[in-house]
């Protein structure tokens, strides 16, 4: 019997959401849309910035949105990350457990240094624009997984951002070769047009000689595949993994597996705010896929929730919000 049905590893990262004009943007030299890897001196000149601005604190990553998603919808999931011994450290933990999520953190004495943060820079055209200081998190490493726990997993769920760290990487891959021994199965998500630019190396150890699920962007699905035709992506991407999950933002999504193309519509929103939309979807698909849904269903699920998320501030809904939507989801 699985122990969980979800098991992740990433980065362990605070979120602080700021409204900014594309003016300031720009201003910030920021690349717009796209997460860009800073450092002390460049997140305090960036902090400079957006000083006075009303600040949004929320727990974040990209693998911890997926794994709370999860949760939130009733499921059980296991995040392994890397926070350092202060505040933001004390809050990530805390706010795993809040959402019932079951980690590393509560075995390990975190360690002395800065934990990881993300200043997230929403522009009124609803984009995210992401500025990463990694702190703590860039030494993540095999220490931070519970092989045990990976065994009983039913999910093993790679973050791409990983990429970017040697340690990470081979912490991910470990991971990777332990759920493969025990018949867990594995998935990806490409995460960002930069990791797939500049880390596209490490991208593909993570899928080694593939996986069960993969999940990318419309953007992040051409950068990979060196084209906008979306027949040519399809056949690429449907090599990686037995079910690819491409999404599309106000066109839905699209779930391939092998020969076989199903189109998701999307749910209707006025987009406020994209960031976490894309780690909302993977949630709510591995939460439905877990509990006896099949991928065409979870993914409408996931299209509702993702919607959900687009159509507020911040990176996470409520536990309340989530539940909702799966009740709608049933009846419906």
């Amino acid at each position: 019997m699985s122990h969980y049905h979800l098991y992740a590893i990433g980065n362990a990262l605070v979120d602080t959401e700021y409204e900014v004009s594309d003016a300031l943007l720009q201003t910030m030299g920021v690349s717009k849309r796209h997460m860009t890897l800073i450092d002390t001196p460049q997140r305090a000149e960036l902090l400079r910035h957006v000083q006075g601005l009303h600040a949004r604190r929320t727990g974040g990553g990209s693998a911890g949105n997926t794994v709370v998603a999860l949760a939130q919808l009733g499921g059980k999931a296991f995040y392994s990350c890397r926070v350092a011994d202060d505040e933001l450290g004390a809050f990530y933990s805390q706010d795993l457990q809040a959402n019932g999520v079951a980690t590393n953190l509560t075995h390990t004495r975190p360690q002395p240094g800065q934990t990881g943060s993300c200043m997230v820079l929403v522009t009124p055209d609803a984009e995210r624009s992401m500025c990463t200081f990694l702190g703590a998190t860039s030494e993540l490493d095999a220490s931070a997984l519970h092989p045990h726990d990976i065994a009983k997993s039913r999910i093993y769920y790679m973050e791409g951002y990983l990429a970017a760290s040697p340690t990470g990487l081979q912490a991910a891959v470990q991971g990777r070769q332990i759920a493969t021994q025990h018949q867990v199965q594995t998935a990806l998500t490409l995460s960002d047009v930069s990791m797939i630019n500049f880390c596209r190396t490490g991208l593909e150890a993570m899928i080694g000689d593939g996986l069960d699920y993969l999940f990318a962007n419309e953007e992040e699905a051409q950068t990979w595949c060196g084209t906008t035709d979306l027949e040519v992506i399809i056949g690429q991407l449907s090599q990686l993994a037995r079910t690819v999950c491409l999404t599309r933002g106000p066109k839905g999504s699209i779930v391939v597996q092998g020969a076989q193309r199903t189109d998701i519509p999307a749910v209707p929103t006025q987009a406020v705010d994209t960031n976490g939309a894309g780690d909302m979807f993977a949630g709510a698909f591995l939460f439905g896929i877990t509990h006896g849904h099949n991928p065409e269903e979870s993914a409408a699920l996931a299209n509702r929730a993702a919607a959900a998320v687009v159509g507020q501030h911040g990176n996470r809904l409520s536990t309340a919000q989530t539940q909702a939507i799966y009740a709608h989801f049933q009846t419906h």
